[in-house]
């Protein structure tokens, strides 16, 4: 057993991390009206850059993949300009950070749309419950279901959105394929009932997120390039026939890559896993052969024994890292945390954002 641990520095792509600790995506809702981030979100990154890499909140990579309020783009110069003071300011405190990019596909509203057009999706299957709007919830709607010459488009965007957070000067980018949003909904057969390229088997599936890594590994190269994947988590609707056989399939296909890493969600957030269909998830990281990074409910000895048995190479924290900006010291010391406040979660100003305390001294 290896006595590598959270705390020893690593390699990822071309970096040297100094930990394995890394900041899970979060989404706070603190971007301004035009999605552009602001000096508050500057704050709040520069406070975390101890972590060995941060990874951002989802940054929609166009205006149709836009889902929730308030969430930054990385579609537009003045986005890309308000990106470029965090990635100079987790600089210079010696981090590292990837964008997530990030469209909802269904997750949306025809009011959170230009043009109060519909959401849009592999099929037109709507997922249970209510939209996140600026007037509050309101009932998801059937989305439209796109034609393989609007999915060309949104590779499109893709490309586009890469080369913006290129040039804001992140350090890599994470491909979200997770948690029920447009990648997610391609993969799994309960959302994607198409009969054409890309539905049906595993193969056409699964070709919609490799049709987005190839356009995204071509701006980065792959070693700049993580995708994250939740293969048990039920949140949105989400369900799959045979959640084994695809993401074992997918995370093979994955190998071909030879990306920064491979980062999993290994439980489900806000709705039980279903386990008449679950399986040992785990055993993905047997498949894939390069960096794994691990999330869901880690504690420090359960990352460092996750880390010295070979699971992970990398594990994520959220709840965590948005309630102490200095994680990784009072982890590393085995300090108390800061209780995280569930109220302030979602949109608001510095309250639960950037005014969580450190300590005082690390002893």
């Amino acid at each position: 057993m290896s006595q590598t641990n959270l705390f020893t520095p690593m390699n990822l792509g071309p970096y040297t991390l100094k930990n394995r600790a890394v900041m899970a995506p979060l989404t706070r809702n603190r971007s301004s009206e035009t999605y552009v981030p602001r000096d508050l979100n500057v704050t709040y990154y520069k406070q975390r850059a101890t972590a060995g890499l941060i990874i951002t909140e989802g940054s929609q990579i166009s205006p149709q993949g836009l889902g929730y309020p308030l969430t930054p783009g990385i579609y537009n110069d003045e986005q890309v300009a308000g990106w470029k003071k965090i990635t100079d300011a987790v600089h210079s405190e010696g981090g590292h950070i990837f964008l997530q990019l990030w469209h909802v596909g269904r997750v949306s509203h025809p009011s959170m749309q230009i043009d109060e057009q519909l959401p849009v999706a592999p099929s037109a299957i709507k997922p249970d419950g209510d939209a996140f709007t600026y007037t509050g919830l309101q009932p998801f709607v059937i989305p439209h279901a796109l034609s393989t010459r609007e999915i060309a488009d949104i590779i499109n965007d893709y490309t586009h959105a890469a080369e913006n957070a290129l040039a804001a000067g992140f350090d890599g980018v994470e491909v979200h394929a997770a948690n029920g949003y447009l990648i997610d909904q391609f993969l799994r057969n309960g959302s994607n009932h198409r009969d054409d390229d890309f539905g049906g088997s595993l193969e056409n599936r699964a070709r919609f997120l490799k049709q987005v890594l190839d356009t995204v590994t071509d701006v980065w190269g792959s070693d700049r390039v993580g995708v994250r994947l939740s293969p048990l988590n039920s949140f949105n609707t989400m369900a799959d026939s045979n959640p084994e056989a695809l993401f074992s399939y997918v995370v093979e296909q994955l190998n071909a890559y030879d990306l920064a890493y491979l980062h999993v969600v290994e439980g489900s957030i806000m709705t039980p896993i279903d386990e008449s269909t679950s399986f040992d998830i785990k055993s993905l990281s047997k498949i894939y052969k390069g960096i794994y990074m691990a999330n869901s409910g880690y504690t420090k000895q359960i990352a460092n024994e996750a880390i010295r048995s070979g699971h992970a190479e990398m594990i994520s924290f959220g709840v965590n890292f948005l309630a102490n900006p200095d994680l990784v010291e009072r982890l590393q010391h085995d300090l108390p945390l800061n209780t995280a406040d569930q109220e302030t979660f979602y949109g608001g100003d510095e309250k639960g954002y950037t005014d969580y305390p450190y300590l005082e001294a690390v002893t």
